[in-house]
């Protein structure tokens, strides 16, 4: 069991390192779910990953204070909205999806944003 959950971590890591780089994949959610699948699975990777220079202030942040940077904030809903728009307009040939898309983003803005702001 303790080999599954350091391969679903190692997995969730991987994700949330691309997530940093791909606007609608989340980061934070990701990185929380390593940092818990290693703290039951292996003690010296869940201290790696919070020690890590810059994987670490993503999850303490969170976890310590429930609350995102404002330039994280603001990074990440500017990028949310110019890909899906860009989506929207350039993209997709399909009417349903051209009104899901601003829809999502607008979810996932307000996802955003209804975190408190880490100052």
């Amino acid at each position: 069991m303790h080999i599954l959950l350091i391969i679903l971590g190692s997995i969730c890591l991987a994700l949330g390192i691309i997530g940093i780089f791909l606007p609608l994949l989340p980061t934070t959610p990701f990185l929380l779910l390593a940092a818990a699948l290693y703290f039951r699975s292996s003690p010296r990777l869940y201290n790696w990953l919070l020690e890590h220079k810059q994987l670490g202030p993503y999850i303490r942040n969170f976890r310590e204070h429930k609350a995102i940077p404002l330039r994280v904030k603001i990074v990440s809903v500017s990028l949310v909205w110019i890909t899906l728009l860009y989506c929207t307009f350039f993209i997709v040939p399909y009417f349903g999806l051209k009104v899901f898309l601003p829809v999502l983003a607008f979810g996932i803005s307000w996802h955003i944003l209804s975190y408190k702001t880490l100052k």
